[in-house]
Parts: structure tokens; sequence; C-alpha cells
């Protein structure tokens, strides 16, 4: 497995917002939701097509510095009805995926991140919309699971993450490898080569595709694996199986935060 192509990248922003359209319809829209407790599902729709929206207009006018989102048009759904945000997310994405294959992956724009890029936008739509999908179906227990390459994509695009934020200053994402630490191996066990290992401690982090022994071992199918690394699904799920030091995968979780 490697990273996806550009177009891939929008392929997935497309279908994924329109499996997060299709979960939310009919849905109670001020249902709490589990894994982002603070929003509601209205509030969770919002957020991702605002997401889409703001990055449409970086890519769109090859923004050098941060766009501000009360400059990006019809940032927030012009009515409360359920019609009105289903076609205000449609059209977000469609926006978004527009101005992304219009440029390319390799145009320079201003990121928050480290590569600046608007491949680099579209590999993060794609993953922030498969992720925000899977709270949408856990708030409306509907079905949810992605494809092989794109799962494993987001493991690696969220560890990537992580490690930025940490070399950031990140205070949570420092505490991960201020101490001892340890390490980590992922298996998925519907998927080949789809293993990583992952070190962290002594003030540094780093990670691999391997199939090697660790302290702890979280396994299952690569879907869960995914959300469990995302802190979308309870690493004590009987979706998965965790072998070791079970304390430091609740580590790791209770460290690995963006924002």
């Amino acid at each position: 497995m490697s990273r996806l192509s550009h177009d891939q990248y929008c392929d997935e922003i497309t279908a994924r917002t329109d499996a997060f359209r299709a979960t939310i319809r009919g849905a109670d829209l001020d249902a709490t939701v589990p894994s982002c407790p603070d929003w509601t599902l209205r509030e969770l729709a919002v957020h991702l097509g605002g997401a889409h929206r703001w990055v449409g207009e970086i890519v769109r006018t090859r923004a050098t510095d941060a766009v501000p989102p009360e400059q990006v048009a019809d940032g927030t759904p012009g009515s409360d009805t359920p019609d009105a945000l289903d076609a205000w997310l449609a059209e977000g994405a469609a926006r978004a995926v527009e101005a992304l294959r219009a440029a390319g992956p390799d145009e320079e724009v201003w990121s928050w991140a480290w590569e600046h890029s608007t491949g680099f936008w579209a590999r993060r739509m794609a993953h922030e919309t498969i992720v925000h999908h899977a709270d949408a179906a856990l708030t409306t227990r509907t079905g949810y699971e992605v494809a092989p390459g794109p799962a494993a994509d987001t493991i690696e695009e969220w560890l990537e993450i992580i490690d930025f934020v940490r070399a950031s200053g990140g205070p949570q994402a420092t505490g991960l490898t201020g101490g001892a630490g340890g390490s980590l191996h992922l298996h998925a066990t519907d998927a080949p080569d789809a293993e990583w290992l992952i070190e962290f401690g002594g003030g540094a982090l780093a990670w691999r595709r391997a199939h090697e022994k660790a302290d702890v071992v979280l396994r299952g199918p690569l879907t869960d694996v995914m959300l469990v690394l995302n802190r979308r699904l309870a690493a004590d799920s009987d979706r998965v199986e965790v072998l070791g030091d079970a304390k430091l995968l609740d580590f790791w979780l209770e460290h690995s935060v963006f924002g």
C-alpha cells in the first residue's frame, strides 16, 4: 500500500461526502455525536462542510496565508432545514474537488502543516471526510467501512500529524514522547502488509511498516484499527484485540491529540 493519487483523494472526498449525507439523512440532527461530544450531528455536518469550502477557497485563490473562515462565501448553510444542509454539503465538496482537480497536486499554497501544497489539502480533506463520516455513522448506528488503501493512508497521515504536533510543541503530543515510552504494533487482520510498528519515548517518535514484536499490539480489521487510532472506537471494543501492555495503548491514545 502507498499514498493515493491526487485524483483518488478527490474521488474519496466526493464519495465520502455522499456517504456522510446519506448517513445523516432523516437522522436527528440534534443528537450528540458520541466521538465528538461537544457537537450535535448538525454541528458536525456544518464543521465538515465548512472545512470543504475553506480548503476550496485556499486552493482556488492560491492563498499564501491562512484564510479567515468568515471570508469564505457561504461558509455556513443559509437555512436550518435538512434539505438545505444536504444541498450545502454537496455543493461545498463539489467546489473543493473542482478547485483541487484544476490545481493538481503540486501548486504551492498555505497550510498549517509540514507540506504547503494543493496535494496536502486533497489528502487532508479526504481523511477529514473519512473520519467525520465515521462520527456520523457512530451517531446514527449505521454501517461504516473504508477500503484498504484509504484506511491505511488515514493511519499514516494521522501518525504524521501527531509527529508534527509533537515537534511543534503541542503539550499533549509532547507528553507522548516525554517519558520512557514503548512500542505499539498495529496489525490489520484483513489486509496484507497493513502492519505498523510505532516507537515513542525519550523525546522521539518513529514508525514504519513492519511485522515486529512490540510492548502492545492492536489487532483487528483495518477499518477498526484505524478507528481506534483516531479515537473513534474504544480500544476495549470487541471488534479489536489488544495484546500486551494495554495501559501503554491507553497512554498513546490519551496523548495522540491534534488541537
